[in-house]
């Protein structure tokens, strides 16, 4: 899909952060718009800043992780813009602990957002995609779903769900002739309130000595990618039909690492995370 203008893109996540920056990319060239978010202020925000431009944009409040919600909401899209061409499964959430202190409610919580939410997208919107003759979904997982982290056992099978799913679904369609494609992306740090909105949970006090709060100010330090720069990076991959999609310096950098040592790099990062602790 080499030529945005005049299509229909569905946005989830499109309050703030990459889903903002998606929005007003893809409004640059011409497409038309379905914006869900579950925060109605961001989502309004994110509208107010696309009133200048000459298309048609809608926005829904959505749970991604209420199935129903999200099939009423892609035959909603179609029956508002008369089809739809592009989804971008990009809404997520962040969840830190250990294994041993992390709730099953926990994992359940994040699965149905960042997994679930991803499935829902996809089976909700494939054969609106299929009917529109010319269809991509991007789904977002992260450089964590490339490489496992300590203290972040949710969020990581979350995201290692996604790459798994998306991986499988392009060849599904290859296999199938579907005039649908789809990229897996993978964001490193950026610069969006992902850090600042994550669960914490009270054993990564207990494990490393930093609050909740100290932990994600932490974490922050290593956001370098703004989300306008994400959402440049995803649409050209879009535009090249990218099976991946790396984001930033250090999404690169860590998959050049887990190439090199697949299993190895646990010792690195597990070293990295206690001597932060020991500071």
């Amino acid at each position: 899909m080499k030529n945005l203008n005049n299509k229909v893109a569905a946005v989830t996540g499109a309050g703030s952060g990459i889903g903002r920056a998606l929005a007003l990319g893809l409004a640059e060239e011409g497409c038309h718009l379905a914006l869900a978010d579950i925060n109605d202020v961001g989502l309004k925000e994110t509208a107010e800043l696309l009133s200048s431009y000459p298309i048609t944009v809608t926005t829904t409040r959505l749970d991604v992780a209420d199935e129903a919600a999200v099939y009423a909401w892609a035959d909603a899209v179609v029956a508002e813009h008369g089809q739809v061409n592009l989804v971008f499964n990009n809404a997520g959430v962040a969840l830190s602990g250990t294994v041993g202190g992390l709730s099953l409610a926990d994992y359940r919580w994040i699965m149905d957002i960042n997994f679930w939410g991803v499935v829902y997208g996809t089976k909700a919107f494939l054969p609106h995609l299929e009917a529109s003759g010319e269809g991509h979904i991007v789904n977002v997982s992260s450089v964590f779903g490339l490489t496992a982290q300590p203290l972040m056992s949710g969020y990581n099978a979350s995201k290692f769900a996604v790459r798994g799913f998306t991986e499988s679904l392009r060849q599904d369609l290859e296999l199938a002739g579907s005039p649908v494609s789809t990229t897996c992306v993978h964001p490193g740090g950026i610069k969006t309130n992902i850090a600042k909105a994550a669960r914490v949970d009270a054993s990564v006090l207990e494990t490393t000595g930093q609050s909740g709060e100290e932990a994600s100010k932490e974490f922050e330090r290593l956001f370098f990618t703004t989300p306008d720069q994400a959402a440049a990076t995803i649409l050209r991959g879009v535009r090249r039909n990218k099976r991946r999609v790396l984001i930033g310096a250090d999404a690169r950098l860590f998959d050049g690492i887990v190439r090199v040592a697949p299993t190895g790099y646990q010792r690195v990062f597990t070293r990295v995370v206690k001597s932060r602790s020991a500071r």
